[in-house]
């Protein structure tokens, strides 16, 4: 869940994010103080809530209200205030809620669980991109994996479709100029605590199949244009896939004699 909050008081506004962070410990919560700044990160995300202060020196919470309505119809606006006879005001832009201050987590639970309207928990997909460089995002945003090894060894389960690895495949594949395997079997542990603990991170641990000596990816649990292209949307290829890594020559070679031979 994504929340606005603005109060241009700095302390109460320290207090209204503290309440939100204790009623609804997963949300991305972003505080102003400026209704200005509010507006601007708004052209970038839109926030499931928004709380609002109603006495501010810029700009009132109503007004503000307004100009957040003009920009996104169906938002719920909760406002947060001293005082009660702003209620009335606050309801003709249609506010989804209005507390009185001093704000309480109790309070703000009380308000998000009647909301105008109800916010949908969504699952986070991971978001896969093959055709061309290999990228790998959450929410649009990538994933910042400290290994670029750790990266490659995903791509290479995201290639193989869902099969699991065995260690010495893995290795073979991410050293393949040194079949050492024992030099690098302390990296590859490494590679898979970097890769568990970053989706662990965004809370998509579930991905990776774990056994004993073995690692997989979960296909159902992930958007990825190859398997897209493998259940037959054929659009996206367009001659290059995971162009970074030689051993996903392999798999380009028979992505591009299909699309060659769509196109004789």
């Amino acid at each position: 869940m994504r929340i606005f909050a603005i109060d241009d008081e700095k302390l109460a506004l320290e207090a209204l994010i503290s309440a939100i962070h204790k009623a609804v410990p997963k949300s991305e919560v972003y505080g102003f103080r400026n209704p200005l700044e509010l507006l601007e990160k708004l052209e970038e995300i839109v926030p499931d809530i928004v709380f609002l202060d109603v006495e501010m020196k810029k700009m009132n919470g109503i007004e503000l209200a307004e100009e957040i309505k003009k920009r996104v119809s169906e938002i719920n606006l909760i406002f947060a205030s001293g005082f009660s006879e702003y209620t009335k005001d606050a309801f003709t832009v249609h506010a989804s809620g209005y507390v009185m201050k001093p704000i309480t987590a109790e309070k703000i639970k009380n308000e998000i669980t009647n909301l105008r309207f109800p916010v949908v928990e969504k699952d986070k997909v991971l978001e896969i991109q093959t055709f061309g460089n290999f990228e790998v995002f959450v929410e649009n945003t990538p994933i910042p994996l400290k290994y670029n090894k750790s990266k490659e060894l995903l791509a290479y389960l995201i290639d193989r479709n869902g099969a699991l690895c065995s260690n010495g495949e893995l290795i073979s594949v991410l050293w393949e100029n040194d079949m050492d395997s024992k030099k690098h079997i302390s990296y590859l542990k490494n590679l898979r605590s970097d890769l568990i603990g970053i989706l662990e991170k965004f809370e998509l641990s579930d991905i990776l199949i774990r056994e004993w000596g073995k690692l997989g990816i979960q296909k159902e649990r992930v958007s990825c244009d190859y398997y897209r292209w493998l259940e037959g949307d054929k659009e996206a290829y367009r001659g290059e896939y995971m162009s970074q890594y030689s051993w996903a020559e392999y798999t380009n070679a028979m992505l591009m004699d299909d699309y060659q031979k769509r196109f004789q």
